[in-house]
């Protein structure tokens, strides 16, 4: 792998800041521009994983709607939508279910996160999934 310069490594930087912060349409101009719709940082998250986890379900959105795999996992096996439970945010859980983000998938899975935290409401939001699409 190529070492990366400093101004590339800053703008990196700056598009996880952007999915942190909800910063949509920025980073939507840089995704639709070539940046990677599933850039992935040292830590194996990628932009929708921090969309999610920072409660920014325009963001997860509008990136799903880039083509983020809504599957993708981190190097700890989290994935956007085991996050979006753990942050208790039904928006982007429905946004991350629509788009076929697996409620089994991932390491701790989002059904194993919401039983584990004793979260009623995100495990019925995922019930209610696998009841209309099984």
């Amino acid at each position: 792998m190529a070492d990366l310069d400093d101004d590339t490594i800053a703008f990196a930087h700056r598009m996880f800041d952007l999915a942190r912060s909800g910063g949509t349409e920025e980073l939507v101009a840089n995704v639709t521009a070539g940046l990677p719709a599933n850039l992935t940082n040292d830590k194996g998250d990628t932009l929708l994983i921090l969309a999610a986890y920072h409660n920014h379900p325009d963001t997860v959105i509008a990136l799903l709607e880039q083509g983020a795999d809504p599957d993708r996992v981190n190097d700890r096996g989290q994935s956007a939508l085991s996050a979006a439970v753990f942050r208790q945010n039904p928006e982007t859980v429905r946004a991350l279910l629509a788009a076929g983000a697996d409620p089994d998938g991932g390491s701790p899975s989002a059904v194993a996160t919401a039983e584990f935290f004793k979260l009623p409401e995100m495990a019925e939001l995922l019930r209610a999934t696998r009841r209309i699409s099984g």
